[in-house]
This record gives C-alpha cells, structure tokens and sequence, in this order.
C-alpha cells in the first residue's frame, strides 16, 4: 500500500468480514479508524468512533484517512461519499453480494428489495465515486463463513444439526456451491487496496471449492463430530418450518426460497480477481465451527 493512503476507515468493525479486517490491518501497520454503532473487543476498540451510518444527520469524526473498506450494508454508503471525500478518502472498496444475481426470481417480497436495493446502491456508488474523483471497488461474495461476527449461512446450518441432529433437505440438493471464507475476503481488501488493475470494477469472489450443497452440509455433520441425517421434506413442510422459525430475532431472514435453491447452481467465477490482485481463496473448511455455540 502506497503512503499517501494513509489511515483507512473501516465500516462494520465487528461484522463477519470486519472481525478478521481490523486485525490483518494492524499487522501489516496499516493505522485503522474503525466505525460503527458497537465498540469491537480488545485492543481495537482503542481505535473505534461511534457512528451510525442510518442516522443522516451523524457526522464524521475528525479525523483524516485516504482509504475506505465499507462492509457495513452497501445502500448505507453513498449518501455518505461526499462526507468520506471531504475527509481526504480517494479509495472505497465496498460489498455488495451474488446475490443481486441468484434472487432476481425469488418469491420473497423481502428478497427482492434486499435485491433492489443491492443494484441501486452499487450504481449509485460507481456514480458518485467518480464524481468525486475516488477509485472504487465493488465485491460480491458467493456464501460468506467463518468469522468472529459470526455468519447467516454456515453457522446456521451448524446451530440446527447441533440442536435437531439433522438437517431437513428438500430434493436432492444438489446444486452447487462455492462457500467462501470471511478471511480470504478481509485478504482480499488489503490486496486490493493499492493495486490499480481494481479500480473502478465490480468482482464476484467465490470460494476456493465447489461441491453440492447436500455435501457442504455434510461436512458440516462431520466437522461437528456428528454422523449425516438428513430428512427430506415436502416443500409444503418446509414453509411452515421457515414461517416458525422467523418467529425466533436469528432467523427472521430465512425464506422458503432457500429450500428450491438448494436445486439451483449459484456458481461464480473469480478469476479477474485472481489476475488483478492475486485474489487466491482457500477450500471450504468449517473447523470454526467447533468454537462456536
């Protein structure tokens, strides 16, 4: 990374991408101001300012950064662009997801804003970017796991094998995933962050592996010690579980969409990334799992 970025600002301090972030910065000596509604644990909480990006009247604190990695929700960033820039920012690396391609289709009301909003925050940011004059990048992982925040896909399916001692499928599950790791997304921010070949582009970053999603959760069971069971079940069953389940704050995202996609190959190729700035994510491999309950 080139001096004259300086401190970089970090969004989402404590979120699943952000947890792993804020440490690969400091120890690569890259000064960090951290920024969010929650104070992260230990020594980074040292370098946290409270910020809520919801609230448009919040200002910025006084401080002066080159860089800005975002991974707070992308639709918050853009009304604060002109804010960032007058406090010296010239480089936004910021997520969106695959999914703004995967759930074009889906059924889901909720879904389909989600989706919405993805699509206009992104060309609402490449716009504003280069009306201020700042290089932006754009990542859309495929299914985010790992990290200290914790993740919506993975440790999901963990906490329901844990809990039930099965996992129900509908079909035969078969379509394809590539599930990447938090880490190699913090990686790629860092590397990406001063290489020139990124500026102003959009990459999807996909996982290191590709398997079926019955054999992703099957190596879930087996991370977790625990021998594979799986219940089919009917897709008439499988809406009233989701609708149960919504009840409960942990899974108010979950839709019954999630039961026909498991039919559905949602696969993406990173290799832009790979050429542009050495963007090279690992297997899939759930071990965090055992620490977490």
């Amino acid at each position: 990374m080139r001096d004259g970025l300086g401190t970089v600002f970090v969004t989402g301090a404590t979120s699943t991408i952000g947890s792993l972030l804020v440490p690969i910065l400091g120890e690569r000596g890259v000064p960090a101001a951290l920024l969010g509604r929650k104070r992260p644990a230990g020594p980074a909480g040292s370098a946290w300012h409270p910020l809520d990006l919801a609230d448009h009247s919040a200002q910025l604190p006084p401080v002066q950064a080159g860089a800005l990695i975002h991974t707070a929700s992308l639709w918050l960033l853009p009304d604060w662009l002109e804010k960032f820039h007058a406090r010296g920012v010239r480089r936004v690396i910021a997520f969106s997801s695959t999914s703004r391609f995967t759930k074009l289709a889906s059924a889901s009301p909720y879904e389909l804003e989600v989706v919405n909003k993805l699509v206009a925050a992104e060309e609402r940011l490449a716009a504003e970017c280069e009306r201020l004059g700042m290089a932006w990048t754009i990542f859309r992982p495929t299914l985010i796991y790992g990290g200290a925040g914790g993740d919506r896909n993975v440790a999901d399916i963990a906490r329901l094998v844990r809990r039930f001692g099965f996992f129900p499928r509908f079909g035969q599950a078969l379509g394809r995933r590539q599930p990447v790791n938090a880490r190699d997304l913090a990686l790629a921010c860092v590397q990406s962050l001063d290489a020139p070949a990124s500026f102003d582009k959009a990459y999807n970053l996909s996982g290191g592996e590709t398997l079926a999603y019955a054999d992703m959760v099957r190596r879930i069971f087996e991370t977790l010690g625990r021998k594979p069971v799986f219940i089919p079940v009917p897709i008439w069953a499988f809406r009233i579980a989701v609708r149960l389940a919504r009840l409960h704050p942990r899974f108010s995202h979950l839709t019954a969409d999630m039961a026909l996609r498991m039919q559905a190959d949602l696969v993406f190729d990173h290799q832009e990334a790979t050429r542009d700035f050495g963007y090279r994510p690992g297997r899939f491999d759930p071990a965090y799992l055992t620490t977490l309950r």
